[in-house]
């Protein structure tokens, strides 16, 4: 086999039979053997192989997504990453081995199947989409290689699965409260009627934090500013006290060196819990499949009697942290005091009569 004029490109016309053998800075190099019939189709068959390294070279080698979710579980810093990380095992097996570009509704579908058939609720499946969503979206936005290029150029749009199974809220009534209220041990109680005159969730209550008040001099009262780590939007939300609420914080002082909520000197991370669960039944409320039974109930009760209160919308959603806003980091004594004025107006639909729960 003799060398042509063509550096790189072998070939013998009495045979046939030529190679390919170059060196391309950025490429690496070049091997590929042939058969061609004239010094023409040996150089046409030079110029196909030298374009096609370089298309392979200049071709985006992604990242896995079991290396993706890897990276993310071990970067991140958030409570609730133990949870993450048990929905990215049960993804592991149908989406780990697939490059990033790969993973995608289409390939997604076949999981989202498998779990319902498995009897798991729609918004289970939407929690562990979530995860996925946030990691494609590092690898697009955040996550750079050694040449400042993105693990993924774009992320793809994923559809949220919903097949109509999701529990129906139950906002309580106040003879309903009354009575559950009365069921519930002592600690529960308080914890339960803060959220119902504050709007806030499980894990809120049961994290607050004394590092988290803020006094408010001007207003002769405080708020509790709540760090975005630890609430569902992962943005800051700002806590305003009515006198219901302010009278269980005061009583609540000096019981626990960090945590507002707690029972026999130790916190109590969240409401719903055996004591919960028997009282709802003890109590005579509804329950059952598809009726929410849980502490997220005292969440629309709150919302349903600031709308039977006259509380206008915008600041509704202000009070359950709907909107993003600068009163949720940088408020005003004006603002706190729109917010009071708002929460307070549920002492006239609450009877005082549930104060003595608290004696």
């Amino acid at each position: 086999m003799s060398k042509t004029k063509t550096p790189g490109l072998y070939w013998d016309k009495e045979t046939g039979k030529g190679s390919v053998d170059k060196r391309i800075d950025g490429v690496g190099r070049v091997r590929h053997r042939f058969t061609a019939s004239t010094q023409g189709e040996a150089k046409a068959e030079y110029h196909r192989a030298i374009a096609h390294a370089k298309t392979l070279a200049a071709t985006p080698k992604f990242r896995s997504f079991r290396e993706a979710a890897t990276k993310f579980l071990t970067e991140e810093n958030k409570v609730s990453l133990d949870r993450d990380a048990t929905c990215l095992a049960n993804l592991d097996a149908w989406i780990g081995h697939l490059t990033l570009d790969q993973v995608h509704q289409g390939t997604l579908q076949p999981y989202i199947e498998h779990r319902r058939a498995q009897g798991i609720k729609s918004g289970t499946v939407n929690r562990e989409l979530a995860v996925v969503r946030r990691i494609l979206t590092l690898a697009t936005r955040v996550w750079r290689d050694s040449e400042n290029q993105p693990w993924l150029p774009s992320a793809p749009l994923l559809r949220k699965p919903d097949w109509g199974d999701a529990a129906k809220p139950y906002p309580l009534t106040i003879e309903e409260q009354r009575r559950f209220f009365k069921e519930l041990p002592p600690h529960l109680v308080q914890m339960a009627l803060f959220a119902v005159n504050t709007g806030a969730r499980d894990r809120v209550v049961g994290e607050l934090r004394w590092e988290w008040e803020v006094k408010v001099p001007e207003m002769d009262t405080s708020v509790f500013l709540v760090p975005g780590e630890f609430t569902k939007n992962a943005t800051p939300c700002l806590i305003v006290l009515n006198s219901v609420a302010k009278m269980i914080i005061d009583e609540r002082r000096g019981k626990i060196t960090t945590h507002v909520f707690g029972y026999r000197g130790k916190p109590v991370d969240r409401m719903y819990n055996t004591a919960w669960k028997k009282a709802w039944t003890r109590a005579g409320l509804p329950e059952g499949k598809g009726i929410l039974s849980g502490p997220h109930n005292l969440r629309h009760t709150f919302a349903r009697r600031l709308r039977l209160a006259g509380v206008p919308l915008e600041t509704r959603k202000a009070l359950m942290h709907h909107i993003d806003g600068d009163i949720t980091v940088h408020y005003s004594p004006a603002e706190v005091g729109e917010l009071l004025k708002a929460v307070e107006k549920l002492n006239e639909v609450e009877s005082t009569t549930m104060l003595r729960l608290l004696s």
